[in-house]
């Protein structure tokens, strides 16, 4: 598989960064004209605040098709040079060369839980989810302190309560607790490891 990428500006803080993946197949003997547009739109991309670095990977399978990968910061970040005109300029200067085919973004935690069938060969090359052992230590090791507070400060209190409506007040209050709170904090911390 040809490769060209550029490294992250900043490889130390990796939590919240998103990761866009963009399929696009190339036009019969249009792959220099390709390459060129494309290392122009990392050029522009570069330019946007929140910008770690981008490239294109070249399928093994299928020669005209390519991968564009870049990633930002943050949402917001990714969010601003996706809706720029400056972007938009250089999409319609690519029309004609390529067609792109399919769109991945993955942001923190959620990729992980991704299909791996469903992600496009650059998705997996560039970041790869964390081994599912991995995953699994770092999702128990918030879930069992938050379950355990939460059963204290509140199913306790739930005298005479069904246990169907206790599970279900346990788990509302649990799942965007760690969605939102636990889970962020707790990768954040074990980012290396999850590497």
């Amino acid at each position: 598989m040809a490769e060209h990428t550029e490294q992250s500006a900043d490889p130390e803080h990796t939590v919240d960064h998103v990761t866009t993946s963009v399929a696009r197949r190339i036009e019969p003997g249009r792959e220099h004209d390709f390459l060129a547009w494309t290392d122009a739109g990392m050029a522009l991309a570069r330019t946007f605040p929140g910008f770690l670095g981008g490239g294109w990977l070249r399928s093994a399978q299928d020669s005209s098709d390519y991968y564009v990968v870049y990633r930002f910061d943050g949402e917001a970040q990714m969010d601003d040079w996706v809706r720029s005109p400056v972007r938009r300029a250089w999409l319609s200067r690519g029309e004609g060369v390529a067609v792109e085919s399919a769109v991945h973004r993955l942001s923190g935690i959620e990729g992980w839980f991704e299909p791996q069938s469903t992600l496009t060969n650059a998705v997996r090359v560039v970041g790869a989810p964390p081994a599912r052992w991995k995953q699994a230590i770092t999702i128990w090791l918030g879930f069992f302190p938050l379950s355990l507070l939460i059963n204290f400060a509140v199913v306790a209190h739930l005298d005479g309560v069904p246990l169907v409506l206790k599970t279900l007040i346990a788990t509302l209050i649990n799942t965007p607790l760690m969605v939102y709170l636990v889970l962020p904090w707790i990768t954040a911390r074990l980012h290396r490891w999850l590497r």
